[in-house]
């Protein structure tokens, strides 16, 4: 792992960031997001939307990481369904509702129905996680007390157990069709935020889009300091500390102690994550290095394909146009076979 091509020197950093969805990416700026999605004949949907802003909150720290995770998780859920629903419209056979479902959008309308689905998948997203990156380690390392009952002990067997759980996670569904390719779009946004940040600036201020393309995409890593998996590291590492300053405490009290304290942790892993994306001393490149390993396992080399789907994606979100739909027409034309004729 060659750092120097991580931490670039003379990078100007931004506060770009994005995600890999279904057969595309989102990115999101400051004042606009843009969603791009290839579709089954080669050219690529976009939409851009407003970029949701919090006011005063996001100038608090940690607070403003709170807000960030939640949103995150909200957002996430939402853009990656977002992606999927263009695909659907494209897919041959058609989906058919449930009794609920259509009686729920009769009654309360289609805008309502999604945001339902939503909200569900949220809800079942911080269930399964929870169930099994915060309960199951606290409740399997109540074990560890049959070799020693030093409290310290202890909280670090729960606190690699839970980093090793989340760990295993990933590189399972890396092996998943679908995911590999997900993970090749998000080398593909890392990739192009990377060129964006060392293009040469305009006068007027701002990187000069004209130079972002993709063999200068091409040249930079996959691997990027300020990252969504690298943030996850941060907030297991620093939950095993705060975990040791709780004690070990009976196992319902230890549920509810590690619950409240979540927040705080994403609120303080926020604030790393921040950090590390607009410095390159040695001490925050040691913090980074768990993230970076895992990101070898969650970003991979992209296509030209998916490079020209985030190139689109940044040009979406850093013109002066306003929000809108419309569809990109490439110039070129490639010969290797699409997933969706695989």
């Amino acid at each position: 792992m060659d750092l120097k091509k991580i931490f670039i020197k003379d990078a100007c950093p931004t506060k770009m960031g994005g995600q890999a969805v279904m057969e595309g990416i989102m990115m999101k700026g400051e004042e606009k997001t843009a969603l791009a999605v290839r579709i089954p004949n080669g050219n690529i949907e976009i939409e851009t939307k407003r970029t949701k802003t919090y006011g005063k909150w996001m100038k608090v720290p940690i607070i403003r990481g709170v807000v960030a995770f939640i949103d995150a998780l909200v957002f996430g859920t939402k853009t990656l369904m977002d992606s999927a629903d263009i695909l659907a419209q494209y897919e041959d056979e058609e989906y058919e509702q449930g009794k609920f479902e259509a009686w729920f959008e009769k009654k309360f309308g289609s805008e309502a129905l999604w945001k339902l689905l939503v909200t569900f998948s949220v809800i079942i997203a911080l269930a399964f996680s929870i169930g099994l990156f915060i309960l199951l380690p606290t409740w399997v390392a109540s074990a560890a007390k049959l070799i020693s009952h030093n409290v310290i002990w202890i909280n670090l067997v729960e606190g690699l157990l839970r980093i090793a759980l989340f760990i295993g996670y990933i590189w399972a569904v890396s092996f998943m069709p679908d995911m590999k390719r997900v993970f090749r779009f998000h080398g593909a946004e890392h990739k192009t935020i990377h060129a964006v940040e060392n293009l040469p600036q305009r006068q007027t201020g701002g990187p000069d889009m004209k130079g972002l393309t993709v063999a200068e995409c091409r040249q930079y890593p996959t691997l990027h300091p300020r990252c969504g998996t690298s943030f996850l590291m941060f907030v297991f590492i620093i939950a095993l500390f705060c975990h040791v300053l709780l004690g070990w405490p009976v196992l319902w009290v230890r549920i509810v102690t590690r619950l409240l304290l979540l927040p705080v942790v994403a609120g303080l892993s926020y604030e790393l994550l921040k950090w590390a994306g607009r410095s390159d001393n040695w001490a925050v490149k040691i913090l980074s290095m768990p993230g970076l390993w895992l990101q070898k396992i969650t970003t991979a080399e992209p296509d030209d394909e998916m490079l020209e789907v985030a190139i689109e994606a940044m040009k979406a979100v850093c013109d002066d146009t306003p929000p809108r739909s419309y569809t990109v027409k490439p110039e070129t034309r490639y010969e290797y076979p699409h997933v969706w004729d695989l």
